[in-house]
C-alpha cells in the first residue's frame, strides 16, 4: 500500500510539474540588446523591431543600449546571457569586423551565438566632392594611379563599416589612399561636403538630399543591383570593379545554446512580419531594407563575412589601439 502512495504521489507531482515546464515560449519580457548609442541606426532599428515582435510575440521585447568599443561591450554583454531565448541582440558589420580588427575580444562570433535571422540592410554609395575631377569609378581609379597617397578618404572611425568599404576599395582597385577618420560617418560627410576629404563610401538614406542638390557626386552603389531612387548610378560592377557589394546589414542573434524550437518560433515570427506592408513601410522610411532568411543562411553569411573583413584588415595592416 505504501508503495503505490508513493507511485501515486510520483505521478501526481510530475502531473503538476509538467505544465510549468511546458510553458510555451515566450512567457516572460525579452531583452533586446542594442549595443550602439541611443539615435543611431543600430537603435532605430532596433525599436521598429522591438514593437513588431513584441505584438507578435505577445510579450515586451524591451530594447536596451549598451553602446561601447564599436558594438562589442553590448556583444560581448548578450554572449554572456543565458541560452533561453530571453536575451536577443541585433548584430551588425562589427560582429564580423571585430575578431580581425581586435586582439582581445570578449567574445566569438561564430562559437558564441547563433542567427534567427538576417533582418534588414542599408546599401552604401561611393561619394566624391565635386571638386574632384572624376565622372565615373574608372576615372577615380585612374586619377588615384596617378596621385598616389595624394587622395583621402573620410570614415566614421578606425574599422567601421565604411572605413572598411573604402579600404576594399583600395584593394579591390590597388590605389593607394590615405585614411582621415572622424567620430562618425555623419561627420565624416560634412566633412567632405566641405572640402576637406575627396571620397566617402556611406549609407545611402541620408546622402540623397545632398546628392540631388550637388554637393556631392555619386559614382557607384556598392549594391548587387541599381536603387530604384538612384536609377542612373550604376552598380559598382557596372562600373568597372566586381566583388565591391558593400552593405550595412543587422542580423538577429541569440547566445549559442539556444533550443532549436525557439530560434525556429522566433525565426518564424520575423519571415512572417518582413513579409508585412506595415513593416516594410515603417523600415523603409526610416532607411532600411527589411530581409528575412533561414538562421543557416545568416549564420553561413556571418562566417563569410568574417574571412572576407579579415583579409580587408590584413591587407591594410589595420590595427587598434
Amino acid at each position: 500500500m505504501r508503495q503505490q502512495l508513493v507511485i501515486a504521489f510520483t505521478v501526481f507531482s510530475a502531473a503538476i510539474a509538467a505544465p510549468l515546464h511546458a510553458q510555451p515560449y515566450p512567457g516572460k519580457p525579452i531583452r533586446f540588446v542594442l549595443p550602439f548609442p541611443a539615435g543611431g541606426p543600430t537603435d532605430l532599428l532596433g525599436r521598429i523591431m522591438g514593437q513588431k515582435l513584441a505584438a507578435q510575440l505577445g510579450q515586451p521585447v524591451v530594447p536596451e543600449n549598451r553602446p561601447g568599443a564599436g558594438g562589442n561591450v553590448g556583444t560581448e554583454y548578450g554572449a554572456k546571457q543565458a541560452p533561453d531565448g530571453y536575451t536577443i541582440v541585433l548584430a551588425s558589420p562589427s560582429l564580423s569586423i571585430s575578431p580581425s580588427l581586435y586582439k582581445k575580444l570578449g567574445y566569438d562570433p561564430v562559437r558564441d551565438f547563433t542567427s534567427i535571422s538576417m533582418v534588414a540592410q542599408i546599401p552604401n554609395v561611393l561619394l566624391v566632392h565635386p571638386s574632384v575631377p572624376v565622372k565615373t569609378l574608372k576615372e577615380l581609379v585612374a586619377l588615384a594611379k596617378a596621385n598616389p597617397g595624394k587622395l583621402n578618404f573620410g570614415s566614421g572611425g578606425l574599422g567601421t563599416s565604411n572605413h572598411l568599404g573604402s579600404e576594399l576599395f583600395k584593394s579591390l582597385a590597388g590605389v593607394n589612399l590615405v585614411h582621415i577618420p572622424y567620430k562618425g560617418s555623419n561627420e565624416a560627410m560634412v566633412g567632405m561636403m566641405g572640402g576637406h576629404v575627396d571620397m566617402v563610401v556611406i549609407g545611402v538614406p541620408p546622402t540623397l538630399p545632398h546628392i540631388k542638390a550637388g554637393r556631392v557626386r555619386p559614382l557607384a552603389v556598392l549594391a548587387a543591383e541599381r536603387l530604384p531612387y538612384l536609377p542612373n548610378v550604376p552598380t559598382s560592377k557596372e562600373a568597372g570593379i566586381a566583388n565591391y557589394e558593400v552593405t550595412t546589414w543587422y542580423d538577429l542573434i541569440v547566445p549559442a545554446g539556444t533550443p532549436r524550437d525557439i530560434i525556429a518560433r522566433l525565426n518564424a515570427e520575423w519571415v512572417k512580419l518582413a513579409g508585412e506592408t506595415d513593416t516594410q513601410e515603417k523600415m523603409r522610411m526610416a532607411g532600411f531594407e527589411p530581409m528575412s532568411s533561414t538562421p543557416e543562411q545568416a549564420n553561413d553569411f556571418v562566417k563569410a563575412e568574417i574571412v572576407r573583413w579579415a583579409k580587408v584588415i590584413k591587407d591594410g595592416n589595420l590595427k587598434t589601439d
